[in-house]
């Protein structure tokens, strides 16, 4: 600008614009999921028109979970209402979700395959301070951690691929309790079919005898501990979970 000219005044009315971005992760994922949502909305009755977005519009609302992107962002980015951002994220989330096989499934196509073994771990995801609706202790704080959050377990191959993730469950409760609830009644049974599965020791403590099995499980469990971290770290979602774990979802058409 030159030095005599004078600046343009300032106008209190920000300027907003438009420009492109890309996403680091595959094209086929959004397509994926575009072509599971028209299916979704048949059978809730959606009726054509009823949408302020379009199925591929929606699918590329779970940037979300990759990008530091706020459901306001989603919001102001497709002009759509807070309501309906959430909305039809957690719809898009849970039509991907619905994909993923239960660990029946896990369980039964490991023995098919004559899986060598399985790997189960679990960790904690930060989630906002929440309080029992009864006025009890906070269930969702976890003593070990010092933080709230909610505790999932995980079973992958013997690679660290992701296979299964349990429910949600309180912060405060043991890793083993999550474990008797959900994979190892199921887990036991690949077992007896000559799948066995690696877990943490869970606190517990080997004999002197037993002591060298420490560095092997230790080395096979690494792909376990590493997917979790890798999900983790990658999925940003998952830094710091804000949703009430007692908000009921409704989806209307």
């Amino acid at each position: 600008m030159e030095a005599n000219k004078p600046y343009p005044p300032y106008s209190p009315v920000p300027c907003v614009f438009s420009y492109r971005a890309s996403l680091d992760v595959p094209r086929i994922l959004a397509q994926t999921v575009a072509r599971l949502l028209p299916a979704h909305r048949t059978r809730i009755g959606t009726r054509r028109g009823r949408r302020s977005m379009g199925c591929f519009a929606q699918a590329v609302l779970l940037r979300f979970m990759r990008q530091r992107a706020t459901v306001a962002d989603l919001t102001r980015d497709n002009t759509i209402s807070l309501s309906s951002a959430y909305r039809y994220l957690h719809e898009a989330l849970d039509v991907l979700a619905a994909q993923a096989p239960d660990l029946p499934e896990v369980v039964a196509e490991a023995v098919r395959r004559g899986t060598e073994r399985l790997l189960l771990g679990g960790t904690l995801i930060a989630t906002d301070r929440v309080r029992d609706r009864n006025g009890r202790r906070d269930r969702w704080y976890s003593q070990k951690q010092r933080h709230h959050g909610g505790l999932v377990q995980v079973v992958t191959d013997a690679d660290g691929r992701p296979l299964w993730g349990s429910p949600v469950e309180p912060g405060c409760t043991h890793d083993l309790t999550v474990a008797c609830m959900h994979p190892l009644p199921l887990l036991y049974v690949a077992a007896g079919h000559g799948v066995s599965t690696l877990a943490d020791k869970g606190g517990q403590l080997l004999e002197r005898s037993t002591w060298g099995w420490n560095p092997y499980v230790n080395a096979e469990r690494a792909f376990v501990e590493h997917s979790i971290a890798h999900l983790e770290t990658r999925r940003r979602a998952l830094h710091h979970v804000s949703l009430c774990p007692w908000a009921p979802r409704r989806w209307s058409p």
